[in-house]
């Protein structure tokens, strides 16, 4: 495949190539690894599930609120949580982006008191990601949308958008 007048080889382990041009061999650095400045801005969520136990809260919930993502791995958010009610809710916490664009966060919800513990997976050039509650007793998912989109990278844009260029 031909980018930029070079020729990509695509014979090594994922993540690296080599062009060749007129310079002759000449490493190419891929980013896709991801940290936690990857997530740094504000995320728009929506998640609904369910809590299982015990049994005497067990119920549909909901929660539409935003996720500030900092640097040094602070996440704050406020928002709005409903099992039947609507409480405005405000969170802090802690999270951690794995090399894998996985990662995982957890924050005190306030004024419930109840801490919750999020596994998730950065998703579409880093614009989305697909949250998953871990505490026992909920089965509870949802997904964050940057609110103000990154444009993609060029190695992942669709070469129709390249030509509209």
């Amino acid at each position: 495949m031909f980018e930029d007048g070079n020729v990509r080889i695509g014979l090594l382990p994922q993540g690296k190539e080599i062009l060749v041009g007129v310079f002759g061999l000449v490493p190419v650095a891929r980013d896709n690894v991801c940290s936690n400045a990857t997530l740094k801005g504000t995320f728009g969520f929506k998640g609904v599930g369910v809590q299982v136990a015990p049994p005497d809260q067990a119920g549909p919930i909901a929660d539409v609120n935003t996720l500030t993502f900092y640097e040094n791995g602070a996440v704050r958010g406020s928002g709005v949580v409903s099992g039947g009610t609507m409480i405005p809710v405000s969170e802090t916490g802690t999270y951690k982006v794995n090399p894998d664009c996985t990662g995982t966060y957890e924050v005190l919800i306030s004024p419930l008191g109840a801490t919750a513990h999020y596994f998730f997976v950065i998703v579409d050039s880093r614009n989305e990601l697909q949250i998953i509650c871990t505490d026992s007793g909920y089965i509870f998912s949802g997904t964050a949308r940057r609110q103000f989109v990154l444009e993609r990278r060029r190695e992942e844009r669709d070469p129709a958008e390249d030509s509209q260029e």
